[in-house]
């Protein structure tokens, strides 16, 4: 699987490069901006592009600018957004902007090396990728009407982890519940939500997102 990585930090991105090679992925291209990373990805477009939000010259946003021109060109790579810091509003902006295959996590998650790369993985798979302290935080914000008083502990628990893209074969191993207790749970947090039952794990993210939003 082909993957370039953009990061002006050197050292960060040969590290990402060396951890993705060594986990079999083919890193065809590294960048320091925006505009390079632009024109690797016409050379030889990969499954995924693995972007840092702030490049120069600016360091504010250039990195997400760069992804949304991406999926414009090129609709089929899949778009990894790193940061340095939780930054909720570029994250809400990702997930507005597109519908599949990206992904926001903190630099911080590229240490653990089978889950950074696991995560590539389904952002190429066209799956969504959400940093689970991202989650926690758009799921503890404070509302005036809240839906989410209406859900269990163990819902909202579950509703977390559906948050971040896990499947229900996930959930039942994280949570040592059975599959058809987790099934449950997911009905009823769709039901009290509001929200359209759909068994696609990426199209459940967006449900979860798209309501998250509209709060």
């Amino acid at each position: 699987m082909r993957v370039v990585v953009a990061d002006d930090a050197v050292l960060f991105r040969e590290g990402v490069a060396r951890i993705l090679a060594e986990a079999g992925f083919d890193v065809t291209g590294q960048a320091d901006d925006a505009a390079e990373l632009m024109a690797l990805v016409r050379h030889e477009p990969p499954a995924v592009a693995i972007i840092d939000i702030r490049m120069p010259p600016g360091h504010v946003d250039e990195g997400m600018q760069a992804a949304i021109q991406l999926r414009r060109a090129h609709p089929d790579v899949g778009l990894l957004l790193l940061s340095q810091h939780v930054e909720t509003s570029y994250a809400m902006q990702l997930m507005t902007e597109f519908e599949s295959g990206v992904g926001y996590l903190l630099k911080d998650r590229v240490a653990d090396l089978q889950t950074f790369a696991n995560d590539v993985r389904r952002v190429a798979n066209g799956d969504c990728v959400l940093d689970s302290e991202l989650v926690a935080r758009l799921l503890g914000r404070k509302r005036v009407h809240d839906p989410l008083t209406a859900l269990t502990r163990r819902e909202r628990r579950v509703l977390e982890l559906m948050a971040q893209g896990r499947s229900n074969l996930a959930l039942s191993a994280e949570l040592f519940l059975s599959p058809k207790t987790v099934e449950a749970h997911v009905r009823s947090i769709f039901t009290k939500l509001n929200l359209p039952q759909d068994a696609a794990g990426h199209r459940r993210v967006l449900a979860v997102l798209a309501y998250l939003r509209a709060c």
